[in-house]
């Protein structure tokens, strides 16, 4: 039987009797890409040879977030699911630093002090090829290595790694790719599906006042890179995944939300799902959302929806059991 990992998850530094020292890298991590993987097995590769544990420590909120509030990159995906893609390669720990003021304003050598040695007692690091760190971004690789030998730490670099196309794997390409739809390329390029998952919480009951009842996740940031109309499997009420329809969006038919909100139809299921943890997989994108200019009109787009949906998963489910034979 697989043994199930247990991340442990520091809001913040955390106290030094909690904190064994650890092989260490830092990051965004949005998407937890195949990028993202192949430096995560790097570094519990690394850690494994010390008997070491593997820590990462990402920020929330993005750090362009903080600087530029309207003009940063949306979310590929939520902090739920970026720390269930790091258990799921391996990590033990995640710090989760909150960046602000006085987390941006710290020097290079302030940093690396305070943060890498006292806080998280890091005795190797793996850093991208893309870090900087420190105020202005004043702290590079070199200026690293160069306090690894001041305070006894090993320090690696990792090189880009590139896609079977030979471009660079980024995060950036991958919310372009959900920007325009193309969950395809995004799926390649992230090594997975395409996930959102959350608690079901109670809505306006919209959807239920026009025979489309709905499931109800909230999206905790304001720009996510998935928006539109989506074919959707679920998971996380009963034993096996249900098919469905899902909106991501703000409801510009219905209501003016500050921020977006996952609504999923399933199909032919009914009950209560209140409070249940449940994990949303992508699998298609219907259309853009819209505005329409009565509910009628709505309904009957829904409808369309719907029927696409039924479509493809008639499509997928007889090719599925299609199998070749051996």
């Amino acid at each position: 039987m697989t043994q199930l990992i247990i991340v442990k998850v520091f809001r913040g530094l955390p106290n030094s009797e909690h904190c064994a020292p650890c092989a260490l890298t830092i990051g965004n991590f949005d998407g937890v890409h195949r990028g993202h993987q192949a430096l995560l097995a790097r570094v519990c590769a690394a850690a494994s040879a010390r008997m070491l544990p593997v820590c990462v420590m990402t920020f929330e909120s993005h750090p362009r977030e903080f600087f530029d509030p309207d003009g940063a990159p949306p979310r590929i995906a939520m902090l739920r699911d970026k720390l269930e893609a790091l258990r799921c390669s391996g990590v033990d720990q995640v710090v989760v630093e909150h960046f602000n003021h006085r987390f941006a304003d710290q020097s290079p050598g302030s940093f690396v002090e305070h943060t890498i040695v006292n806080g998280l007692r890091a005795r190797w690091i793996m850093i991208g090829d893309d870090f900087r760190y420190g105020a202005k971004r004043a702290g590079d690789f070199l200026s690293l290595r160069a306090d690894s030998i001041r305070y006894g730490f090993e320090v690696e670099q990792m090189p880009t790694v590139s896609g079977p196309s030979g471009m660079r794997i980024s995060s950036s390409d991958i919310r372009a790719s959900l920007l325009a739809g193309d969950l395809h390329s995004a799926r390649t390029t992230l090594g997975r599906a395409i996930i959102i998952s959350g608690h079901v919480v109670h809505g306006m009951k919209v959807g239920r006042d026009l025979g489309f009842p709905t499931l109800n996740l909230p999206i905790l940031h304001k720009r996510p890179a998935l928006a539109g109309i989506f074919i959707v499997r679920v998971r996380g009420i009963e034993a096996n995944p249900l098919p469905g329809v899902a909106s991501l969006g703000w409801r510009p038919s219905v209501a003016n939300f500050s921020r977006p909100l996952l609504e999923i139809h399933l199909l032919d299921w009914h009950g209560n799902a209140y409070g249940k943890l449940v994990r949303v997989e992508f699998l298609e994108k219907l259309r853009d959302e819209q505005k329409f200019i009565d509910l009628e009109e709505l309904i009957r787009a829904i409808v369309c929806d719907i029927a696409r949906a039924r479509e493809y998963f008639a499509e997928h489910s007889a090719l599925a059991a299609a199998k070749p034979l051996t």
